[in-house]
């Protein structure tokens, strides 16, 4: 008994410097947004930079003043938000076609869909990008949406769930003359709500914060998201660590917002997936 309580302690003692050691940056960029500008590097490094002294809604005034933030949080929110409500639709139908639909290649195509989870995205950034630059699409929303509704993660996700679903349910439904896709929104959505949870916020994380392939594609201000935004401060001079972070709090906040909302499905979501696959 004795050695089960130290066992537990020690875990909880671990599990507290994991989230202290993950907390802790957030921590300093808050505090560092509410300090003067002049305060921020010379704190830097000691226990001072986690302590908001001399705090003021200064540094988030000024993020306000040198850049249009509302406009790109509308990109990032409208931009992000098409990506994961379309990528729902479209991975869970492709998901569901592998799990319970029977068809000639099926396991074939999967295999090559599981095959893309390995290949990193600096590996098509060029030819996507050529492709873009052909047909005209650059500084638009569609080139920074269209190529990532797609996604292999999220079809192996939603697959992992959906195969151990009870084909019971499946065959109740088509006895009373239902569909395929009448089977699916009416009988497999509402029964598979962690799993739409875990993609919807992983995806949301994903593309949220999102850098490389905005940049690539966009030079007016007008449809860059946050991630790119941010950028424009090491180049507006004079170079403000305050303002910078506080445009990094207000970044992040919308994020820490729909994680904290979702997280129950997230955790139910993950395990789920993660026992059935």
């Amino acid at each position: 008994m004795k050695a089960s309580r130290l066992g537990r302690l020690g875990s909880y003692l671990a599990l507290t410097g994991l989230a202290l050691l993950f907390l802790a940056p957030l921590a300093m960029m808050l505090a560092g947004s509410l300090k003067p500008n002049e305060r921020v590097l010379v704190e830097a490094g000691t226990l001072a930079a986690f302590l908001p002294v001399g705090a003021s809604l200064d540094n988030y005034a000024a993020v306000f003043e040198r850049t249009d933030f509302l406009r790109f949080l509308f990109n990032s929110v409208f931009i992000t938000g098409t990506i994961v409500a379309a990528g729902l639709i479209v991975n869970a139908l492709a998901a569901y076609a592998f799990a319970r639909l029977q068809w000639r290649g099926r396991d074939l195509l999967f295999n090559l869909v599981l095959a893309l989870m390995i290949l990193p995205f600096e590996a098509i950034a060029v030819p996507l990008f050529y492709g873009a630059s052909i047909l005209g699409l650059r500084d638009t929303y569609i080139v920074q949406i269209l190529p990532f509704i797609a996604n292999a993660f999220s079809i192996y996700l939603f697959y992992s769930f959906f195969i151990g679903l009870p084909r019971e349910l499946e065959e109740a439904a088509s006895l009373d003359g239902a569909s395929t896709l009448r089977i699916f929104f009416a009988v497999i959505v509402p029964n598979s709500k962690p799993a739409f949870a875990s993609v919807a916020i992983l995806s949301f994380l994903t593309w949220w914060g999102s850098y490389l392939w905005p940049l690539l594609v966009t030079i007016v201000p007008e449809v860059r998201p946050l991630p790119v935004a941010i950028a424009s401060f090491y180049t507006l001079p004079p170079l403000q660590w305050g303002d910078i972070l506080a445009f990094g709090t207000l970044m992040v906040m919308p994020v820490l917002a729909v994680f904290l909302m979702f997280q129950r499905w997230f955790v139910r979501g993950v395990a789920s997936s993660a026992i059935k696959g």
